[in-house]
């Protein structure tokens, strides 16, 4: 099983293939997700710091709009684990003082 590593927080194993933003949920961490993982919202994007992912996909830029948002984060709604990550979570729910939003269909 792949493990993510949850930047100066947590490593964990995650499933091969669940939604990126749902193990990290289901691992205590308080990640936004206010769109329920429809790529509208942003908030629960991730700056990759260490593994490999997909491409970026049209969905992910479309809702990232911003040149610079694009080139440094990813939507964790949209990606599935394959590998092992290490990241930084941009949008904390304790943070911002809100609730993570509705769940996120896997």
């Amino acid at each position: 099983m792949p493990k993510i590593t949850v930047e100066n927080e947590k490593t964990f194993e995650a499933a091969s293939g669940v939604k990126l933003v749902l193990a990290l949920e289901d691992n205590g961490i308080d990640i936004l997700h206010r769109c329920g993982g429809q790529a509208r919202c942003t908030t629960c994007r991730v700056e990759i710091l260490e593994g490999s992912v997909p491409p970026i996909s049209e969905k992910e830029i479309e809702a990232l709009e911003e040149p610079e948002l694009i080139e440094k984060f990813r939507l964790s709604c949209q990606l599935h684990v394959e590998n092992d990550l290490t990241l930084r979570v941009a949008k904390r729910a304790h943070i911002e003082d809100l609730s993570p939003g509705p769940r996120p269909q896997p």
